[in-house]
């Protein structure tokens, strides 16, 4: 699946920003999907996964009171809302499927070599 992600920019702090990734060929039918972002000089992380059949949702302690991952009832999109953004939030936004089912999804969804497929990534940057 070629996934396109959009939505990002330039967002003061305490803003909100929504992202969405758009799978092409009609409804994803895999697994999960997630986001994943990379700050320069930092490791790629997890920031959220939904699993694709009943909306099950995972995320980063950093953002789970904060961030909303949802997809449409189209099964074609996923988004991510982000409310009170800080500086810290900044990096290029990826999201990712996954086709096949795993075990314990909640500890193997946050881990970036789960995911077969990638988007080119979006840019969030969070500054005043």
């Amino acid at each position: 699946v070629q996934l396109v992600e959009s939505g990002g920019g330039l967002v003061q702090p305490g803003g909100s920003l929504k992202l969405s990734c758009a799978a092409s060929g009609g409804p994803f039918s895999g697994y999960a999907m997630a986001w994943f972002r990379q700050a320069p000089g930092k490791e790629r992380e997890f920031v959220a996964a939904i699993r694709w059949s009943d909306s099950v949702t995972y995320y980063a302690d950093s953002v789970k009171d904060r961030f909303a991952i949802s997809r449409d009832n189209a099964k074609t999109t996923m988004f991510l809302q982000m409310n009170v953004l800080g500086p810290e939030d900044s990096a290029l936004y990826y999201c990712a499927a996954r086709e096949g089912r795993i075990a314990s999804p909640g500890y193997y969804l946050r881990l970036a070599y789960q995911y077969y497929s990638w988007g080119q990534g979006t840019q969030v940057t969070v500054s005043s």
